[in-house]
C-alpha cells in the first residue's frame, strides 16, 4: 500500500490545482463580464444598424454617459463603504437651482458654478452625518433627504425654471467640444474617474473605504475612524452630484426644480452593474465608468433599431438583475 500513496497524492495535488485554476478563472472572467458585455453590445448594435459607429453618434453615447457616469462614480465610494445615496437626483437639480439664484442676484458666473457645486456637497454632508453620527440606515437617511431636498427645489423656485439669460457662456459648459469632436463633458467624466481611481487604489482613504465597506467592526477595532471615513465618502458623493448637476443645468440653460428624476436609480444601476457589490467592500471606479456605458449604448443601441422605450426599461431592469446575479456568484466562488 505504501508504494501507492505518493501517486494518490501527487493525484490529489493535481486536483486540487485544476479546481483552484477553475475558480480563480472563473472569478477573472466575473471580473471581465462588464466590458465583455460591452464590447458584445457594440458589436450587436453595429450589426442591427449602420448608424452606430458613426463619431457623431459615439459622441452622443458619451455626452449621455457623462452626467449619469459622474454621479456613478460618486455614489461607488459610498456602495463600496456599504451604503446607499437615494438623494442623488434631488440633489443634482438642487445644484442647478443653487447655481440660478445665485445668478438672479448677479453673482460672476464662477461663484454661481461654485455655489451650486458648494450646495451639493453640503447635502452631501448632511447625510453624512444622519448616517456615520446619527446612525440612521443610508437608505432612509437619503431617502428623506431626497423627499426634502425635491421640496426644497420647488419652494426655492415656485416650481418654475430659473434661465441663465445672462449668461450665454454658462451653455457652452455642456456643449462646446474640444476640437469640434469631443463634448467637454466626457472629458470630464474620464479626468474625474482618473482622480476618482487613483484616489481608491493608490491612497491611505481608499482603503479605508473598501476596509469600511468589508468588515465595519473589523476596522474600527483596527484604530480606522469609520465615522470620518463616512463623512469624506458622503460628502464626496455629493460634490460629484453637484458637477454632475452644474452639467445637467448647462445643458438645459435653466435650473430646472423637477430634474434629475430617476437619476439616482441610474446611477446606482450603473455601479451595481459595473460590478461593486451592494454588500460594500468590492469595487472599481472603471468598472463603474463601464457600467454606466453600457447603459447609454443599451438605449441608444434599442433607439436605433426603433424599439419601444417601453421595452427598453424592461431591458434594463433585465441587466442590473443579471449584474446582481453575477456578483453573488462570484460570491459563492470566493467561498469555496
Amino acid at each position: 500500500m505504501a508504494m501507492y500513496e505518493p501517486i494518490e497524492y501527487e493525484q490529489a495535488e493535481k486536483q486540487k490545482k485544476q479546481k483552484s485554476d477553475f475558480i480563480v478563472n472563473r472569478e477573472l472572467l466575473m471580473k471581465l463580464a462588464p466590458l465583455l458585455s460591452l464590447i458584445l453590445l457594440c458589436a450587436f448594435f453595429s450589426v442591427g444598424s449602420p448608424y452606430f459607429f458613426s463619431i457623431e453618434n459615439l459622441m452622443t453615447i458619451a455626452l449621455q454617459t457623462a452626467v449619469i457616469g459622474i454621479m456613478a462614480v460618486g455614489v461607488t465610494y459610498v456602495i463600496i463603504t456599504g451604503g446607499i445615496d437615494l438623494s442623488l437626483g434631488s440633489v443634482m437639480a438642487f445644484s442647478g437651482v443653487c447655481t440660478g439664484i445665485a445668478a438672479t442676484f448677479g453673482m460672476p458666473l464662477a461663484l454661481c458654478v461654485t455655489a451650486g457645486i458648494a450646495a451639493a456637497t453640503l447635502c452631501g454632508l448632511l447625510s453624512g452625518v444622519l448616517v456615520a453620527k446619527a446612525g440612521i440606515p443610508s437608505f432612509i437617511a437619503t431617502l428623506g433627504l431626497m423627499m426634502s431636498v425635491r421640496g426644497l427645489n420647488m419652494v426655492f423656485t415656485d416650481g418654475r425654471p430659473i434661465y441663465f439669460l445672462d449668461f450665454p457662456a454658462f451653455r457652452l459648459l455642456a456643449q462646446d467640444k474640444l476640437l469640434g469632436v469631443i463634448p467637454y463633458p466626457v472629458i470630464c467624466l474620464f479626468v474625474i474617474a482618473l482622480m476618482a481611481a487613483y484616489i481608491l487604489r493608490r491612497t491611505v482613504f481608499g482603503r479605508y473605504i473598501y476596509a469600511v465597506g468589508s468588515n465595519e467592526e473589523a476596522s474600527r477595532l483596527s484604530g480606522i475612524n469609520v465615522q470620518r471615513v463616512k463623512l469624506m465618502v458622503y460628502a464626496f458623493c455629493g460634490f460629484m452630484t453637484g458637477i454632475a448637476g452644474i452639467i445637467l443645468a448647462s445643458r438645459l440653460n435653466s435650473g430646472q426644480p423637477s430634474a434629475g428624476v430617476g437619476y439616482e436609480l441610474e446611477a446606482i444601476a450603473a455601479v451595481v452593474i459595473g460590478g461593486t457589490s451592494l454588500s460594500g467592500g468590492i469595487g472599481t471606479i472603471w468598472g463603474t465608468v463601464i457600467g454606466a456605458f453600457i447603459m447609454s449604448v443599451l438605449k441608444n443601441g434599442l433607439n436605433l433599431t426603433g424599439v419601444s422605450q417601453f421595452w427598453q426599461m424592461v431591458a434594463m431592469g433585465v441587466v442590473v438583475v443579471a449584474a446582481v446575479f453575477l456578483d453573488n456568484q462570484r460570491k459563492r466562488t470566493q467561498r469555496r
